[in-house]
């Protein structure tokens, strides 16, 4: 018997509607899934029910796969792939597999041989790249930065070395509820002339993307980001 595909299903990045930046394609592909990997169980049922499915939500599996999730478990989740059924990979917003713990799975179906087919939709960080005016030719993300300020620091003059060095764009990213205290640390650490891009609320009504250098940061008000998905955009 054939393996199933792994489909990578992006989630719109903020309140959930049938529509919310998916192509019809996309919703088509997922409505007849009945096996999901997904990060949350709440909210995968949340956005299942907007987009609509061909059978009834109780009767869906739905696995959970996050930062809690033994190793040993995710061969388990593998195991409808292996018999052959079609499985959807979902995650909490945007696209799975980046800065999510589906790429754990997705790495295990690449060594297995297993199809894995990403779908289109939302990617804050691509989103934020775009908008923000910095080098598009060459561009890092980061991940999370450390919580601890001591590190932290190290990290961004770390980062903004390297941005220097290669004129590479550095993108990162903040829980968040920390988010203005990054914010803060860059502009306690990086020199006047560094390029700051804060995108935040992503394809979102409230959307708003801003580059300024460290120093234009340091004189106006500061960006309201507080508890607001926010991507981070540097450039030396």
């Amino acid at each position: 018997m054939s393996s199933g595909t792994l489909y990578l299903i992006p989630v719109p990045l903020g309140a959930i509607s049938p529509d919310s930046s998916l192509p019809a394609s996309v919703v088509e592909r997922v409505r007849p899934l009945a096996h999901f990997v997904v990060e949350n169980a709440k909210s995968a049922r949340a956005f299942l029910k907007a987009v609509g499915t061909d059978q009834p939500l109780q009767a869906l599996q739905l696995e959970e796969l996050n930062e809690h999730t033994k190793r040993e478990a995710l061969d388990r989740l593998l195991s409808p792939l292996r018999a052959g059924q079609d499985v959807g990979l979902l995650s909490e917003a945007g696209c799975p597999a980046v800065a999510d713990p589906g790429a754990d799975l997705v790495a295990l179906a690449q060594q297995e041989n297993i199809r894995v087919v990403p779908l289109i939709g939302p990617s804050s960080l691509l989103l934020a790249l775009m908008a923000s005016g910095l080098n598009g030719q060459r561009f890092a993300f980061q991940g999370y930065l450390p919580a601890k300020e001591a590190e932290r620091t190290r990290m961004l003059h770390e980062l903004e070395s390297e941005s220097r060095k290669r004129r590479q764009t550095q993108i990162f990213i903040e829980t968040p509820y920390r988010n203005r205290q990054l914010f803060d640390s860059i502009l306690q650490t990086c020199q006047p002339g560094t390029r700051l891009t804060v995108a935040t609320d992503l394809s979102l009504p409230g959307e708003s993307v801003l580059t300024r250098t460290i120093l234009q940061w340091k004189k106006q008000t500061p960006p309201e980001i507080e508890r607001r998905p926010t991507v981070f955009l540097l450039l030396a």
